[in-house]
């Protein structure tokens, strides 16, 4: 598959991809390396797992970070509740036989700290699937640094560690996309293991081309409108600019409000802003006035 065709079958899914990203794609899975894109908030990156995921027929599993993320929410945790049990429950039957506690003891060691007793996380199931998945490590920027080291055997060697029973190398490689941000700069070690995208706001014609694709129902001269309203609203002195969800979800409001045209009525018009604006400061910088005034600019 070249990189045209990747775009070409992500469009199909109703992804409109750059060339710039589609090529990104198809160099991270050519070379099988991760790929590292970043991006403002709602601009269709964990989208892209998600699409990258359909595409290949295979599961997606995600890792959602946040700060004080760390090993046993990540990649794997002891059951101890079971392994309690279970020391209680051999204990007792060992507890009346005579002879070499020792052995006993190494046997229960030995038991608990079995496959029957790990709880796997994110990172390690994703390398024990038959079918390669597709992992999504989402917002690795929110995680701490020292998060950052955890990641780096996984994605040089595709191995974990674990002191009690050693090192579990991957059943297949997952196709792993890590999405940032840019809330905090990133380890040099990380960005190196990594291709990497930045995926901007796309530019009208590509919103339009998205719009088209993922609410096909939408009159093409009232997707007009819309796309240039949020494109415009986008420049706008916003907390929280509107990404592409935001235009999907209003695109479907408006639909269901009946509108076919966002000239037509100013106060559905400024009722409806609660699909693009979500702070409270950025409903309050948008009045009715100025929503008339990008909805005639998008005319």
């Amino acid at each position: 598959m070249n990189w045209q065709n990747l775009q070409t079958k992500l469009a199909g899914k109703g992804y409109i991809a750059s060339s710039e990203l589609s090529m990104a794609l198809h160099i991270s899975l050519a070379l099988e390396r991760p790929i590292l894109l970043e991006g403002d908030a709602g601009v269709g990156k964990t989208q892209i797992a998600k699409t990258l995921a359909d595409i290949h027929d295979t599961e997606l599993i995600r890792l959602q970070c946040y700060e004080g993320l760390d090993a046993s929410a990540a990649i794997y945790e002891w059951n101890y509740q079971r392994q309690l049990l279970s020391i209680r429950a051999m204990a007792e039957r060992t507890g009346e036989r005579d002879g070499d506690s020792r052995t006993a003891i190494d046997d229960i060691e030995t038991r608990i700290f079995s496959v029957d007793y790990l709880m796997e996380r994110p990172l390690l199931r994703a390398i024990q699937q038959e079918k390669p998945p597709v992992l999504l490590i989402d917002e690795v920027d929110r995680a701490d640094e020292e998060f950052e080291a955890y990641l780096l055997e996984i994605l040089s060697d595709f191995q974990v560690t674990i002191p009690e029973m050693g090192t579990i190398t991957a059943t297949s490689k997952p196709i792993v996309v890590l999405t940032s941000n840019g809330t905090r700069d990133l380890s040099d070690a990380l960005r190196r293991r990594c291709i990497y995208n930045f995926v901007p706001y796309p530019d009208r014609a590509t919103e339009l081309a998205i719009l088209g694709a993922r609410c096909p129902a939408v009159e093409p001269a009232l997707a007009a409108q819309i796309v240039s309203f949020v494109q415009s609203l986008r420049k706008e002195d916003l907390e929280k600019k509107p990404g592409i969800a935001e235009t999907l979800d209003w695109a479907a409001a408006l639909g269901g409000l009946g509108v076919n045209d966002i000239t037509a009525d100013p106060v559905a018009l400024k009722a409806s802003l609660v699909c693009l604006l979500k702070t409270e400061a950025d409903q309050a910088a948008i009045p009715s006035e100025v929503a008339q005034r990008l909805a005639g600019g998008a005319g």
